[in-house]
């Protein structure tokens, strides 16, 4: 008899601490319970936004294709030009490359836009943004200064990537065809300590090298 008066003034007890804590922070309560249900809303919303995003680039892509197939190159570049401004990492990139593959756009000035919006606001694989740096600067070499050349293709240089051949070529290249033949042997000559090229990597510096001691 004792234990069940014991055990009823314990949950009296109990279910009184339980109210008081209720009715102390009822509103932090729903406050956070509101705050729960609007996040996983915001965050459903977030996912199927993306999803329907992603879907329309690609059907927008497709439309492109069909476009250039036809001979409406006009209506497809500024269908792809839309895809790129929509950030879809995955299909800002193929606009892009099919852009440049079909000639859609030949002047510079519109192209660095172009490849600067994907660099900017898309996150990138690391491989995939050093491609992009590399095929924006390569388009660009003829009319880029030195300063802004190093510049620019510095994260291919400072990391090992499957990139860093291709800039030391191109750097190469660019010095060679500023006849400052000291900096170009410098680039071409940092080929040959990278293992496991493609021949046509090697044969390039190689012959290049040969073609400056006859100057």
């Amino acid at each position: 008899m004792v234990e069940e008066l014991f055990k009823a003034q314990y949950d009296i007890t109990k279910k009184s601490k339980i109210e008081k804590f209720y009715n102390k922070n009822k509103i932090l309560i729903y406050s956070s319970i509101f705050v729960f249900i609007l996040s996983l809303g915001s965050f459903s919303f977030y996912l199927e936004n993306k999803e329907s995003k992603k879907i329309l680039s690609s059907d927008n892509y497709m439309k492109a294709r069909i476009y250039i197939s036809n001979g409406k190159r006009n209506e497809a570049t500024n269908i792809l030009k839309e895809v790129i401004f929509n950030n879809d990492s995955t299909y800002s990139v193929l606009c892009l490359f099919l852009i440049i593959n079909e000639n859609l756009l030949t002047n510079h000035n519109d192209l660095m836009p172009l490849f600067n919006h994907i660099l900017d606001n898309n996150k990138l694989p690391s491989e995939l943004e050093h491609l992009l740096i590399y095929k924006k600067i390569l388009l660009k070499s003829d009319l880029i200064k030195e300063t802004e050349m190093l510049e620019s293709l510095k994260p291919l240089l400072s990391d090992k990537n499957a990139w860093k051949p291709h800039a030391l070529l191109l750097l190469g290249d660019y010095f060679v065809s500023k006849k400052e033949y000291i900096k170009a042997i410098e680039f071409y000559q940092k080929i040959f300590t990278i293992n496991n090229l493609h021949n046509d990597l090697y044969n390039h510096a190689r012959s290049q090298l040969v073609l400056i001691s006859n100057e």
